[in-house]
This record gives C-alpha cells, structure tokens and sequence, in this order.
C-alpha cells in the first residue's frame, strides 16, 4: 500500500507542479508532511536545503530521497517516476496545444496568472520555514541569518549552494565550539 501512497502523492506533484521546480515544492511539503506525514518539517528542510545544493531538478531528487527513505529502491524509482510521466506526457500534450494558441490573448493571460499563485506558495513555504528557525534559533539568530542569506545571494550574486555548504561547515564547527566554552 506504501507504493501506492507514495506513487499518488509523487504524481499529484507531478501533474500539479506547474512552473517547474519552486512550484512542487510547497505541493511536495503538503504531500509527505502533512497528508501521509511521511517526514516531519524538520526533517523536510533539511531535504530541501540538500537538494537546492544538488544539479539537477529538485522535485526528482527529492522523489528520490522520499520513495528510498520510505519504501527502499523500489520506492525511489515509484517516486521518481510518479514525478516524470505527468510532465512527459503534458509536455507533448500541452506543446502541440500551445503551439498552435500561443497567440491568443487569453493563453497569455492564463501563463501571466500562474506567477502570483506560485509567488504565495513559496512565501508560505518561507513563513513557515522561518517560523521554525525562530523556535530553533530565536529571533536574533534567524533574522541574522536570513538577512545575510539574502545579501549575500540576491546583492552579491552568491549561489544559494555556496552558501549553504558554508553555512553547514558553520553548523558543523559550532558544537565543537559550544564544547570548549563549556569545558572553560
């Protein structure tokens, strides 16, 4: 039955996902946290982060990660695939169909009004992360943190998977920090 659960939840992320990978986010978030609770939010960042700092697109390698950790190998390639064939077949379906409507004024407005509704979707996505960070961290910590992230990757042109890979090497020489103050 874990198969068939995780086949729906990836393909409901498939077929909705529209506007690729920053729009499945939220949908694969709503799917393995909150309907099958498959992972926690924590659990779920953790996954998110990792797969941003990974080539490729990010709702295949999350699918990956998901069905391996919930059903195995078997699980994974479920997932995976759950993932690609709704975008497979709405490829050839939707680009012979767009190809001979691209220029009516209602196909363009329909593409126009995607962008708002995955615009609020990832900033529910982001509330919510920060949310978590300020029970985790507090408010100084993770206003600190965003704003820099922010700096550093909208103003100075920083790639986010650098500065996540230095915010874990951070992550990962604190608790040794945290030992020789208590040690003091």
């Amino acid at each position: 039955m874990n198969q068939w659960y995780l086949f729906l939840a990836f393909f409901r992320v498939g077929i909705l996902g529209y506007g690729g990978g920053p729009s499945s986010i939220p949908l694969v978030q709503k799917e393995v946290v909150e309907k099958y609770k498959w992972l926690n939010n924590e659990e779920f960042g953790n996954i998110l982060a990792l797969a941003n700092a990974l080539p490729g697109p990010i709702a295949t390698k999350m699918a990956g990660y998901i069905g391996y950790r919930v059903a195995g190998v078997i699980g994974m390639l479920n997932a995976v695939l759950a993932t690609i064939v709704p975008t497979i077949f709405l490829m050839i379906i939707l680009l012979t169909f767009l190809s001979s409507a691209s220029d009516t004024p209602w196909m363009n407005g329909m593409t126009k009004a995607v962008l708002p509704v995955v615009g609020v979707m990832l900033a529910v996505l982001a509330f919510n992360f920060l949310k978590k960070a300020k029970v985790d961290l507090g408010w100084f910590w993770m206003s600190i943190l965003a704003i820099t992230s922010f700096l550093f990757t909208e103003l100075l042109g920083i790639h986010p998977a650098i500065l996540i890979l230095g915010l874990l090497i951070v992550a990962l020489v604190k608790p040794d920090a945290d030992k020789q103050e208590e040690s003091s």
